[in-house]
């Protein structure tokens, strides 16, 4: 996720009960492009033990070969193309999401990269651009050239979070292609990703903005794969998540305010679980700087209501970003 998976966050994660893998944020792919220094360096100094992809977006076929020979001498586990984005910034450029417009351009770019990537290679995708016209042609071609993992997130382009997600066009794809399958798209929880499982065929599931909101969902999966009792964080313990987030992701030499605004970007996702009627949410985007922030997260997390459990799923009705409807970048 871009401006979420970042080396801090990945070391906090990771202390909460790492993922499988994780995928970098992307590495923006055109004619004067390098390797961006913070996403190398999620790469190198995660600490967590698990293995990283590194996640490439463009179309530009010459320079995703260069882009791959640079990453070549970085520990990736493998490397992921983005054909899911759905911001327009991005689309109008014929990267990410916009990519699923034109199956030919895939077929170029899918050959290409078979042919220089050695090890893994994986792609994610949405299943398509304003509707699925091009959805069986894609996964013939994810076919064709070999690919080893396909993550489908069930929407399209233009259906960006808030449309409902076709499980059914997960299923479609797990029948389609001879790799394995990763399903994404409102896996809200542990029990929903057990459900999806069952309902689409999937390998596995892909966690963005809702492990954000509950970084133990992939513990609790794993527990409930092992028919273990499943972990149940306190609001004591998202208050410890969230100083973890401050001090791991707001950047001290900036600004209280800048780092305000920073921890605020997790606190929206984090906020839809800690009350129905979002007075945390009201509360915490009305505080100006770091400090004032921290002290309306103890007002609501510690003190009486330490020891409440919290919810394993989002209240209904509450929005994350209320100014964003419409999405304009790909960043948290």
């Amino acid at each position: 996720m871009q401006d979420v998976t970042t080396t801090g966050f990945m070391r906090v994660i990771g202390r909460r009960g790492a993922p499988d893998w994780f995928v970098t944020e992307y590495f923006r792919v055109h004619e004067t492009s390098t390797l961006e220094k913070h996403i190398v360096d999620s790469i190198v100094n995660h600490g967590t033990g698990r293995p990283v992809f590194a996640q490439i977006i463009g179309e530009d076929t010459p320079h995703i070969i260069r882009t791959i020979h640079l990453l070549k001498a970085l520990p990736v586990a493998g490397i992921d193309l983005n054909m899911g984005c759905p911001a327009p910034k991005v689309y109008r450029k014929n990267v990410g999401g916009g990519l699923l417009r034109d199956p030919a351009k895939i077929d170029e770019i899918l050959h290409a990269m078979r042919q220089e990537i050695d090890g893994l290679f994986t792609v994610k995708m949405r299943i398509g651009f304003d509707g699925m016209e091009n959805f069986d042609r894609i996964l013939e071609l994810i076919a064709k050239h070999k690919v080893d993992l396909l993550t489908v997130h069930g929407r399209t382009v233009k259906g960006l979070y808030w449309s409902e997600v076709d499980y059914t066009a997960i299923a479609h794809a797990v029948k389609s292609v001879p790799c394995p399958v990763i399903a994404n798209g409102d896996v809200v929880s542990a029990t929903k990703a057990s459900d999806l499982i069952t309902k689409t065929g999937a390998l596995g599931m892909m966690m963005g903005r809702h492990a954000i909101r509950n970084p133990w969902i992939f513990r609790q999966w794993r527990e409930a794969q092992q028919n273990l009792p499943r972990f149940q964080p306190t609001l004591n313990d998202v208050r410890i998540y969230i100083q973890e987030l401050a001090d791991e992701c707001c950047d001290a030499a900036k600004a209280t305010e800048k780092q305000a605004g920073r921890l605020k970007k997790f606190l929206n996702f984090i906020g839809l679980a800690i009350d129905a009627d979002g007075k945390f949410l009201h509360d915490m985007r009305r505080t100006e700087t770091l400090a004032d922030l921290l002290k309306c997260c103890d007002a609501h997390l510690v003190g009486t209501r330490a020891a409440e459990a919290y919810p394993e799923e989002p209240y209904r009705g509450l929005i994350a970003r209320p100014t964003r409807e419409t999405q304009q970048t790909c960043e948290l």
